[in-house]
């Protein structure tokens, strides 16, 4: 999908890029796979905030995304439309199954309009098609996929992610995923052929503040900007370095910036062959 530069009429349109949706289907979300979406602005199930800086932005309706679509094993559909959702960066495609039933999907690069797609423990390899890893060829690109069988898609579906299929290994498929890190997933959970749709997302540019403030992002501020009783970094006259011995801290004295912080007995640690290619922090 290509983006929109937009004609520099004001300082804050200068910079702004926006995506095309002249592909998009212009028409209201399908109706039983639609409802409002509760705005939490970062808080937790008590009202106290645990993630800052969110908040406000434009109203939302969720679109019901079927990341199993097991149940539907064996059952050809056809693509309806390809559509927006605001609440993800892909971009998401209606299918009207044979039975009647209609789905949304995540729409991988290559789909369109009137094309067939299915789900089975064995199908067909073609972009679209949901089938079990040990059937799928080595080398593939594959997204959408279970971690557990059954539990249906929860990694690699954001917009333009993908990861590769490098080999078997007894039970289990090595998959290699976007961040370079290879970790082995059972070889009988499902994944879908291709790349997550809307490749270009990682091109747009916000241009301006107010664009943020649609999204729901509250403004951010440093640390060394703060009076010393408000952040460990806050203090000292004008606009002062951090200046601790210790290092740079979170706004609760935690080590931040470049520390780990993933467990070192994490349960998950013996699925991970190889782990993800960190970049050098810069100097």
């Amino acid at each position: 999908m290509p983006i929109r530069i937009c004609s520099p009429t004001t300082p804050g349109r200068r910079q702004m890029t926006i995506a095309d949706f002249s592909d998009l289907a212009k028409k209201r979300p399908e109706k039983r796979l639609a409802f409002g979406k509760k705005a939490i602005n970062g808080r937790n199930n008590v009202g106290r905030i645990t993630v800052r800086h969110r908040g406000g932005g434009h109203k939302r309706l969720y679109r019901l995304i079927d990341f199993k679509r097991i149940d539907k094993s064996g059952v050809p559909g056809t693509v309806a439309s390809i559509e927006y959702d605001p609440n993800r960066s892909a971009r998401i495609a209606l299918v009207h199954y044979g039975d009647g039933d209609k789905r949304y999907i995540l729409a991988p690069e290559g789909l369109t309009v009137g094309m067939q797609v299915v789900c089975a423990d064995r199908t067909k390899v073609k972009v679209g098609n949901c089938m079990q890893l040990q059937y799928i060829p080595m080398g593939y690109k594959v997204h959408n996929i279970e971690t557990k069988p059954g539990r249906g898609g929860q990694i690699v579906r954001s917009a333009g992610a993908a990861a590769t299929l490098l080999g078997l290994d007894g039970n289990y498929v090595l998959i290699q995923l976007p961040s370079a890190e290879v970790r082995k997933v059972r070889k009988e959970c499902f994944a879908t052929i291709g790349t997550v749709g809307n490749v270009e997302h990682n091109l747009i540019s916000i241009g301006k503040a107010g664009r943020s403030r649609w999204l729901g992002r509250r403004p951010q501020v440093l640390g060394k900007s703060m009076n010393a009783v408000d952040h460990p970094h806050g203090g000292g006259e004008g606009h002062s370095p951090i200046g601790l011995k210790s290092g740079p801290k979170t706004p609760w004295g935690k080590p931040a910036r470049g520390v780990k912080t993933r467990r070192k007995k994490k349960p998950t640690n013996q699925w991970i062959v190889r782990r993800r290619i960190r970049k050098p922090r810069k100097k």
